[in-house]
């Protein structure tokens, strides 16, 4: 019982939305407010603060998320490992990412899965989205994992990892020097843009769209269409490029690159895993649970 509002307070912590978080449990607002009034009453203390209809994290609200996020992360590992222990899975799978996620996210995803399940062989197709989203659609892989904004009625969404989206500039680059920029400065610099049909490129579209930019906008000195090529180029030029945040870590580590924040934008999204409405296969469905339960180790 404690379990499930937990859940609750979890949702609306996330939303900071009451009408959000029932829409999230498939349960009323007024069901929402009563489990959130009995944490509170619990452990005597308010976990949120209301101001008209915003709400926020008080300390004790954010102390009680972070350690709620732990307990569930417990959760999702006994369950998969108790699912796991008792079935045995052999068989061909076949995985489609876009190029962000194939390069720097699931790598260290696959090799785990291969050593864990060493009977199921795996194909990988990499692919900006759009192809990504066609593969399935053509039944040439069984699950894909990709970016974007666009969702498509024939698909089944679901979120995986955390990304955002940054520019980066090299270190050295003259117009390097400013870290914080505003949004009309953004037309000024010359950049590396994706190729069309990324859903990087798709994203950093509808993000600037409520700051009156367009992607024709923009100053493009060449589209190039992987984020490899676009780091090498960025080390020889004063270009600079909107890139995932997995992508540069090692960059930004080594001091070779830097983030310029750009005043008033924030580009947040999820990758998502894609599979064909209905029922899921099982060894695609095993690979779902595991990437989520190594992606929270």
């Amino acid at each position: 019982m404690f379990d499930f509002r937990l859940q609750v307070f979890h949702a609306v912590a996330k939303r900071l939305n009451f009408t959000k978080a029932a829409d999230e449990l498939f349960i009323t607002q007024p069901a929402v407010t009563k489990h959130i009034h009995e944490i509170e009453h619990y452990f005597k203390i308010k976990l949120f603060d209301r101001n008209g209809t915003k709400i926020k994290l008080t300390p004790a609200g954010e102390t009680l998320l972070q350690h709620t996020e732990q307990l569930f992360a417990i959760y999702r590992t006994l369950e998969f490992e108790m699912n796991t222990l008792s079935q045995s899975h052999t068989g061909k799978l076949r995985l489609g990412a876009s190029t962000t996620v194939a390069q720097y996210v699931l790598p260290p995803v696959l090799a785990a899965f291969h050593k864990k399940f060493p009977e199921i062989t795996i194909t990988l197709l990499t692919n900006n989205t759009e192809q990504i989203e066609l593969a399935l659609q053509e039944k040439v892989i069984d699950i894909g994992i990709i970016e974007g904004q666009k969702k498509k009625s024939y698909i089944k969404y679901t979120e995986f990892v955390k990304d955002e989206i940054v520019l980066v500039s090299h270190i050295n680059n003259p117009l390097a020097k400013k870290l914080t920029i505003q949004p009309e400065e953004l037309k000024k610099i010359p950049l590396l843009l994706r190729e069309p049909g990324s859903g990087t490129l798709e994203v950093i579209a509808h993000a600037l769209k409520p700051l009156g930019i367009k992607i024709s906008q923009l100053k493009s000195e060449m589209q190039l269409g992987s984020t490899e090529s676009m780091k090498l180029y960025l080390m020889h030029s004063n270009c600079m490029a909107f890139l995932s945040i997995h992508s540069v870590l090692k960059e930004l580590q080594n001091k070779d690159c830097c983030i310029i924040d750009i005043k008033g934008l924030s580009i947040e999204r999820f990758f998502y895993f894609i599979q064909q409405q209905g029922p899921a296969e099982k060894l695609a469905e095993l690979f779902v649970k595991f990437a989520n339960f190594h992606s929270v180790r």
